[in-house]
């Protein structure tokens, strides 16, 4: 326990000695600090500052289009009719059967 003890004093001591030997390493020279301290310093909340959202502009058209054909109203109260059959269709892998739906709109 005592090692294990040790072992963290001297790691955290190491940490703190650390970075105070390689700012000392790092430092310019006298002429250089002087006229980098005049230009503006970034700080973490300048370099954080959000841009503003880009706005999209939304044109709608005046009148609703539907993207069926044919394009009409079937008005109040329309019933849609629809009947299912299976059909044989003829394919190069053989015959096979595949349903179809024929839907109409009509008056209810």
């Amino acid at each position: 326990m005592k090692r294990i003890g040790k072992v963290a004093l001297s790691a955290a001591l190491a940490g703190f000695l650390l970075p105070a030997a390689a700012a000392q390493a790092q430092m310019p020279p006298a002429g250089v600090r002087t006229t980098q301290a005049s230009t503006p310093a970034v700080t973490d909340a300048s370099s954080q500052r959000r841009r503003p959202l880009r706005r999209v502009p939304i044109y709608r058209s005046n009148q609703w289009e539907p993207d069926v054909y044919p394009r009409y109203n079937p008005g109040p109260n329309a019933v849609r009719d629809c009947t299912a059959t299976y059909v044989q269709e003829y394919r190069p892998s053989g015959t096979v059967i595949t349903p179809r739906m024929n839907c109409y709109w009509r008056p209810g």
